[in-house]
């Protein structure tokens, strides 16, 4: 019996790990009618994340009413006092650009698309605001927008 209460408690152990995944931090917007506009400032608050340049993930929820291949983002980091520290644009590749098909995870007709940033947020930031940068007012069929900073 006490054997397998001990391997019970080491495989507690290892799904727990497993879990985990390295993520220091992780937060989503879920946008209103599955729809971003570009008056819509998502901000994400790093006040108790310690930022050691570690890798940083931005992740887009997206659907079928999604009408472009990629989606321009405006990525502010902001200290403390709320002066800005970086100011950068990037490009996600939310399709295959030969083939048409969604990259990311999802299933039905909702994917998941997570993207390494190119760059690390500087140490002293605290506050993440993130912008779309597309030619367009609206964007039907973003659902969600998000960050994931891990260890």
């Amino acid at each position: 019996m006490n054997k397998v209460k001990h391997c019970l408690f080491i495989l507690l152990i290892l799904v727990f790990q497993a879990c985990s995944d390295g993520r220091v931090y992780e937060d989503f917007h879920n946008m209103p009618n599955h729809s971003w506009s570009v008056a819509d400032s998502l901000v994400f608050e790093l006040e108790d994340v310690q930022l050691i340049n570690t890798p940083n993930l931005i992740a887009v929820k997206f659907n079928e009413d999604y009408a472009f291949s990629n989606c321009y983002l405006r990525i502010i980091s902001k200290d403390s006092s709320g002066v800005i520290l970086d100011n950068k644009l990037v490009n996600i590749k939310l399709f295959d650009q030969k083939s048409g098909e969604p990259l990311g995870k999802g299933f039905g007709n909702s994917y998941t698309r997570y993207d390494t940033l190119p760059f690390f947020f500087p140490q002293n930031t605290k506050s993440v605001t993130l912008l779309q940068y597309m030619r367009q007012d609206r964007l039907p069929g973003v659902e969600a927008v998000g960050i994931k900073i891990l260890e």
